[in-house]
């Protein structure tokens, strides 16, 4: 079965977990593109430059904001993150899949840009596990808990308008669902319009 390269696009509420099941992924297929967002948020203990975002100013985001350097961008949890628009041109050109681990917001800016790219939401089995969850990184301060909780009920309103939605109640069946997803998207028979989870 021939497969063809699709850009993917991979959402969820923070802490749900999509991090970890894209990193499982690519574990599993290193070919699969995956490209470095751009942030102005400063760097947290143990990220690196270039490998875990490319850490912009304020004014050098902009800058490419004006200039068409974003595939899509958006403001999140006070901080801006966007996808570089060279990153993902160049690797769907060497045939490669791409899957942008992204927010709502830029999910659905893709979906304008680019019908025919392949949405997946990763949603808590519920808000009280998501909560669980990012409580236990300890990463984060009340303030920042609160405020991403209520992002994620925000987010959680627009789970229906992705392609396909994934509870990630169990890593490794989340983990299996995913690849089904990619395998049957990138297979000559998959397309956006009769293919639903």
């Amino acid at each position: 079965m021939s497969r063809s390269a699709k850009l993917f696009v991979v959402s969820g509420p923070s802490g749900v977990g999509k991090g970890t099941l894209v990193s499982c992924l690519r574990e599993k297929r290193p070919n699969l593109g995956l490209t470095v967002s751009a942030t102005t948020r400063s760097p947290r203990e143990g990220e690196q430059d270039g490998i875990s975002y490319h850490f912009l100013s304020e004014e050098a985001f902009e800058h490419l904001v004006q200039t068409g350097g974003f595939y899509e961008w958006a403001e999140v949890h006070g901080h801006r993150y966007g996808t570089l628009t060279s990153e993902v041109e160049k690797l769907l050109a060497q045939g490669k899949s791409v899957v942008l681990e992204i927010d709502v917001q830029g999910g659905l800016q893709v979906r304008r840009m680019n019908p025919d790219a392949i949405l997946v939401f990763i949603e808590p089995p519920s808000l009280e596990v998501l909560e669980t969850r990012l409580r236990g990184r300890g990463t984060e301060d009340e303030k920042t808990i609160q405020m991403r909780l209520a992002n994620a009920k925000r987010e959680m309103e627009f789970a229906d308008t992705y392609d396909v939605r994934i509870v990630n109640d169990s890593l490794d069946d989340a983990l299996c669902k995913l690849e089904a997803v990619f395998d049957t998207y990138e297979s000559d028979e998959g397309s956006r319009k009769n293919v639903r989870n």
